[in-house]
């Protein structure tokens, strides 16, 4: 059973940049992939990007050419590098893990992160 603790996340102005990082504890033989959501308020949660054990990576359209996901398997640490923020990114952000191949759907994944709080203003 996985465990992921998520950390980075705050205030930032439009076209800034962030780093978010989840972090897996416990048994992590299921670590297979890594999704991140985000969700605002009164919105579904959605999928944004996945990263696979072997580093294939998948963007949704919204995110495309501003974020990248990647891992380090050796600090079981999955990152999320946020550039040219804009206001309608501001959500509550959640990574999550799955023991299959790379899904954005939020009943695929078994464990979840607390979700950190992105926020950007002017």
């Amino acid at each position: 059973q996985v465990q992921l603790v998520e950390s980075g996340g705050g205030l930032v102005q439009p076209g800034g940049s962030l780093t978010l990082s989840c972090t897996a504890s416990g048994f992590t033989s299921d670590y297979y992939a890594i999704g991140w959501f985000r969700q605002a308020p009164g919105k579904e949660r959605a999928g944004l990007s996945c990263i696979s054990r072997s580093r294939s990576t998948y963007y949704s359209d919204s995110v495309k050419g501003r974020f990248t996901i990647s891992r380090n398997n050796a600090k079981n640490t999955v990152y999320l590098q946020m550039h040219s923020l804009k206001p309608e990114d501001t959500a509550v952000y959640y990574c999550a893990s799955r023991d299959y191949y790379c899904s954005n759907l939020v009943g695929d994944f078994g464990s979840w992160g607390q979700g950190t709080q992105v926020t950007v203003s002017s």
